[in-house]
């Protein structure tokens, strides 16, 4: 498919990053009344070193030199999935782009690939481009919040749990890391990346730092952790829970409702209005159950749209 008369395309950029962020609150607040991404998160997306910016990302511009579109494909996993981020309002545009995305996961060489892209529930273009071109919704993710309505008091400490907070070295970094692969062991579409990649990923982050990592030991042992960031603090004045796991063995003794309490309070004492989380909806821990307990509740829902490609 080609672009509409006029319009060209170049290699996304960093500096890019202010525009995009632009764009997308623009599209997103018109749909739901707010920004979905801050400026710092999508310049974090863009910083990142799991993505090349000069083979998996494209802007296109309209015959006035604006703005007309833009996306990503970024491999994860390993290349068994290709995260697809898209912006466009024109149907033509986002056709052209998803071709440039399916192309890049082509030359992954793997005998199966599945791309996924995300749809913000109210809006109704681009799920019908998806739909046309053979995606399906695969699940959902909800992005969750909790507004504080006064004080918010630490929680006590679970019996025999140590809580580590903050990363310093290589060696605590190693036992987060640790907790994330073993919990999420068997949701390969959502498994961390190898730990040199991951810590890498972090470095990059503006909004990141390791005093953000806490870690619960049981008998020694990391059996549990939280990575939060400031991705929704410009934005929301909200902390954020990048990451929550708990190791399958430790399950059911209250650490992630521990953490997530932990995490309420850390951010009310830092002056925060609340606190917000992504969960997928098809998690098999009953993860939503567990938000919904200690008081979040949905503000934006993304349905995941999948398709499955064979590039061998």
């Amino acid at each position: 498919m080609s672009l509409p008369a006029g319009h060209t395309f170049r290699p996304m950029v960093l500096e890019d990053a202010a525009l995009i962020a632009e764009r997308s609150a623009v599209y997103t607040s018109a749909l739901l009344g707010f920004p979905k991404h801050s400026p710092e998160d999508v310049a974090n997306y863009l910083r990142d070193p799991g993505i090349n910016l000069t083979t998996d990302a494209w802007v296109v511009l309209d015959p006035n030199g604006n703005f007309a579109g833009s996306a990503t494909a970024v491999q994860i996993t390993g290349g068994t999935h290709v995260n697809i981020d898209i912006l466009s309002n024109n149907p033509a545009v986002l056709n052209w782009l998803l071709d440039q995305t399916e192309r890049r996961a082509h030359a992954t060489g793997r005998h199966e690939v599945v791309l996924q892209v995300g749809a913000i529930r109210q809006d109704q273009l681009l799920p019908e481009v998806l739909a046309a071109r053979g995606f399906a919704v695969g699940t959902s993710v909800q992005r969750m919040r909790i507004t504080f309505d006064g004080e918010v008091l630490p929680p006590a400490v679970p019996d025999n749990v140590v809580v580590r907070r903050g990363a310093p070295d290589e060696a605590s970094r190693r036992a987060a890391h640790g907790v994330l692969m073993e919990a999420f062991a068997g949701q390969p579409a959502t498994l961390p990346r190898p730990f040199d990649e991951w810590a890498a990923s972090r470095e990059s982050r503006s909004t990141f730092d390791w005093s953000q990592v806490t870690t619960l030991e049981l008998d020694g042992q990391a059996v549990a952790m939280t990575e939060c960031n400031d991705n929704f603090v410009s934005t929301d004045n909200c902390g954020y829970v990048g990451r929550l796991a708990v190791v399958p063995s430790a399950r059911g003794r209250g650490f992630a409702k521990f953490l997530l309490h932990n995490a309420f309070a850390v951010d009310a004492a830092a002056g925060r209005s609340g606190t917000i989380l992504h969960v997928d909806s098809s998690n098999p821990t009953p993860a939503v159950a567990l938000y919904t307990g200690v008081g979040m509740r949905p503000d934006l829902i993304s349905d995941i749209w999948r398709r499955t490609i064979q590039p061998a």
